[in-house]
């Protein structure tokens, strides 16, 4: 009984440290920029050039916030870090394709948890601490806040990391000045940046483009009155 009674304790205090230094490093980077995520050092691991340059978020055309929510979570203002819907139907979806390619139904703020704070993988203990940093980033950082983040640490081709490389690498130009068919053409790689590219747009890609433009003009200005810039570091 005593051994069960010390296992408990252990299991206790490592629960309870878990849960202290997730929420301090959370917290810390509501103000602080990662200087690095798990999948660029993976990346750099594995010998690939990562290249990444931060932007803060009114360094980067307002056009490229409202893509990405367009192309990849459109209720992103509204929810608390997980679209059931979108979950429900994901699943759905992958049962009809019995275990082929899979379609995700992951929020921005879902993705930018992972993205910071987790390794690549689609295990079950993956996806558990991932609900949790999503928790602890809609509890303790602004909408604002997440997208930022998201627009500087998605890949967005091999190697690429953020909006300001895709924007440099494919347009030669500053994320501050990308039009909205640019922003929307960044926006319809995210999904696979290994597969598709905004330097060499296939016809799948162009195609996305093209709805995810659609999409923007039916959010409208709205977003772009919401996303306005998060507090500045000090």
């Amino acid at each position: 009984m005593r051994g069960v009674g010390n296992l408990l304790r252990m299991v206790s205090a490592v629960a309870f440290w878990s849960i202290v230094i997730s929420f301090l490093w959370v917290a810390a980077l509501a103000l602080l920029d990662p200087p690095v995520t798990w999948t660029m050092w993976q990346r750099a691991f594995a010998g690939q050039h990562v290249e990444r340059s931060w932007r803060d978020l009114d360094e980067v055309a307002h056009t490229m916030p409202l893509a990405v929510i367009a192309a990849e979570d459109q209720k992103f203002m509204d929810h608390w870090g997980f679209d059931l819907e979108a979950i429900e139907k994901a699943m759905r979806t992958n049962a009809r394709r019995n275990g082929k390619r899979i379609h995700g139904g992951s929020t921005i703020s879902q993705q930018t948890a992972k993205n910071v704070f987790l390794w690549q993988g689609r295990n079950l203990l993956r996806k558990g601490v991932e609900a949790w940093f999503t928790l602890l980033v809609e509890t303790l950082w602004s909408k604002q806040r997440i997208v930022e983040v998201y627009l500087n640490v998605a890949e967005t081709g091999p190697g690429l990391f953020g909006v300001e490389a895709a924007a440099q690498h494919c347009f030669k130009r500053p994320a501050v000045r990308l039009d909205a068919s640019q922003a929307a053409l960044i926006a319809a790689t995210l999904p696979a940046p290994g597969r598709y590219s905004c330097e060499r747009p296939s016809n799948y890609v162009r195609k996305r483009q093209g709805w995810i433009l659609r999409q923007m003009r039916n959010l409208g200005d709205v977003l772009a009155t919401d996303l306005g810039p998060p507090e500045r570091k000090p």
